[in-house]
C-alpha cells in the first residue's frame, strides 16, 4: 500500500465548485483508502496499491463523471512530497514574502514553464523534475510571473501551484 498526495488543478476557483465532504465521498467510490480532504483547494491523501498514473486517471475520470468539469490531477507519493518540501529552500512564510511550489505531471511542461518564469526574472529554485520552488512578496502573487505564466491554457491541463505552508500541511497529513 503506498501513501499518495493528490492535488486537483483549478478547484473552487474559477467557477469549478465542488465541498470536500463531496469530493471525499466521490473518492471512496474508487479502490482508495484512508481519503483525506484537506482545506478547500483540492488536496487530497489517500493510499493505494494501484500505482500513481493509474491513481490519476482514476481520480480524473471520477472528478469528470461526478463534477462535470475537464479535472486535472497532479498524484506524487507521499514521500517523494515529503522530499521535494524538505528541498524547498525558501522558509514558509515571513512578514514580506510567501513561497510556493509549483508541482507538474509532466517534466517536459515544468521545464518549459520555469524557463520562461526564468527569463521572466522570476526567484526560483527547480526542485525535481516535478516540482519547482518560486517566491514573491507578500500582496504580489497574481501578478508574479510564474503564476501569469502557470495560468495559461497550455499549462493548466499539467501543473498546479500550492503555498508552501499548505504543502507542509498535506506532508503531515500523509504521514498520519
Amino acid at each position: 500500500m503506498t501513501s499518495y498526495a493528490v492535488f486537483l488543478r483549478g478547484v473552487n476557483v474559477g467557477g469549478i465548485n465542488i465541498k470536500m465532504a463531496d469530493l471525499k465521498q466521490a473518492l471512496a467510490e474508487l479502490p482508495l483508502e484512508d481519503v483525506k480532504t484537506l482545506l478547500a483547494s483540492g488536496n487530497v491523501v489517500c493510499s493505494s496499491t494501484a500505482p500513481a498514473d493509474e491513481v490519476k486517471g482514476l481520480i480524473e475520470a471520477k472528478l469528470r463523471e461526478r463534477f462535470g468539469y475537464d479535472a486535472w490531477v497532479i498524484v506524487l507519493t507521499a514521500q517523494r512530497l515529503a522530499e521535494l518540501v524538505a528541498a524547498c529552500p525558501y522558509p514558509a512564510d515571513t512578514p514580506d514574502v510567501h513561497a510556493y511550489i509549483t508541482l507538474a505531471s509532466d517534466p517536459a511542461a515544468l521545464k518549459e514553464l520555469y524557463e520562461a518564469a526564468e527569463a521572466a526574472g522570476a526567484e526560483q529554485k527547480l526542485l525535481g523534475p516535478e516540482a519547482s520552488a518560486w517566491t514573491v512578496a507578500r500582496g504580489s502573487t497574481l501578478e508574479s510571473p510564474v503564476n501569469k505564466l502557470s495560468a495559461k491554457a497550455k499549462y493548466k491541463s499539467t501543473t498546479t501551484t500550492r503555498n508552501l505552508r499548505t504543502l507542509l500541511k498535506v506532508v503531515e497529513a500523509a504521514a498520519t
